[in-house]
């Protein structure tokens, strides 16, 4: 029994050691020595060269581009036919068309009177179709408020599913206009999120995005919400959507992006999921180093600051943090410092307290490693 008590000491110990070191990496509690603990990651985090928190943007993720903000001001100063160019300029890189067309639709929920010219001189023109459509969906989610559901009138509510089945109608007329454009398919997902779908409407719809564009970035991020236990589906479903698309994507492609969403929503989804241990499963890490291994080819084929690089690199700081691999994190962090506005920092009432509490402790650990 005496050899026992050494054990057991060193058990107790080492779970509330387990207890402080979750703690830290959770951003701890609101004591003095949490406090404390913060400012020294904070000061980590500086002297690595990484911005204060009042620095921090949460709603882009990228510097704003002159040239997209200047189609923007060009159409709300009424001049329809300079944003019908601006779509054609994409061509057929549908992934830059569909960024378009939405920057566009975004403008349009302000004011849509240059948008019902645009439709009145071309009603066979169909970015102007397709911009119309996914106006309305964004115009319906500005109506719902992105407020949880208990918080929502019963008034949000029903305008909400108004507007969506205009925009219903809005994408089928779009459709038909499409020829191989997947755009208008491909906007309607968010669609079926908000008016539930059954899956049979979803493949359908899925059916001509793949006859089109089988690897379409954000078509596979908002078919995976759609697949969500949030949203329609479950957490497996989700996973299984992500792995198919991650499987049949080419390197650099990001693809392997969405086994890491899935994941992620996963694990903010279920409230008993310790993070450690779920971020740190064999299938995790795997999946991890896929995303660092097609972030590597995309390097070699796309711009540094393409938002789909950019998205994965926030994604990948995350799950390395969490698997303590904090040089690869903070390689992560170095590459998108300043600009947060995309998960996993936007799932938290306060993005910004969640950034400076992975990325500092990140910058705290590596400091300590390197003595």
């Amino acid at each position: 029994m005496a050899r026992l008590v050494p054990l057991t000491v060193l058990a107790v110990c080492l779970y509330f050691w387990f207890k402080s070191r979750r703690a830290a990496k959770a951003g701890g509690s609101g004591s003095s020595a949490a406090g404390s603990a913060r400012n020294k990651n904070a000061e980590a985090a500086a002297s690595l060269g990484l911005l204060p928190a009042d620095r921090l943007d949460t709603e882009e993720i990228n510097p704003p581009s002159p040239e997209r903000a200047a189609a923007t001001a060009t159409v709300r100063s009424g001049d329809w036919a300079a944003g019908a160019a601006y779509v054609e300029e994409a061509g057929r890189d549908w992934y830059e068309r569909d960024r378009r067309v939405s920057l566009l639709a975004e403008a349009a929920v302000e004011d849509d009177s240059w948008l019902l010219a645009w439709r009145r001189e071309r009603p066979e023109d169909p970015a102007a179709a397709a911009v119309h459509a996914c106006s309305l969906v964004y115009l319906a989610w500005e109506i719902r408020g992105s407020k949880q559901a208990r918080h929502t009138t019963q008034e949000q509510f029903a305008s909400f599913h108004r507007v969506l089945e205009q925009a219903r109608e809005a994408f089928a007329r779009a459709q038909e206009l499409a020829g191989d454009d997947p755009t208008p398919f491909i906007d309607e997902l968010p669609l079926a999120m908000g008016l539930g779908y059954p899956h049979e409407a979803f493949e359908r719809i899925w059916t001509e995005i793949e006859k089109r564009d089988p690897h379409h970035f954000s078509a596979y991020g908002s078919g995976l919400q759609y697949w969500c236990r949030k949203w329609c589906g479950s957490h497996e479903q989700a996973l299984a959507f992500a792995r198919r698309g991650a499987e049949k994507g080419r390197p650099g492609q990001l693809l392997t992006l969405f086994p890491l969403e899935a994941y992620f929503e996963q694990e903010s989804y279920e409230g008993d999921v310790e993070p450690q241990e779920f971020y740190n499963r064999p299938e995790v890490v795997a999946a991890t180093d896929a995303a660092l291994a097609d972030v590597a080819a995309a390097e070699q084929m796309l711009d540094a600051r393409d938002p789909r690089i950019v998205q994965t690199r926030h994604l990948l700081a995350w799950m390395l943090y969490w698997q303590d691999r904090y040089e690869e994190a903070l390689a992560q962090f170095r590459l998108v410092d300043g600009r947060i506005g995309c998960r996993p920092w936007t799932y938290s009432g306060d993005p910004k307290a969640r950034y400076t509490k992975v990325r500092d402790y990140t910058a705290a650990e590596v400091l300590k490693k390197r003595g």
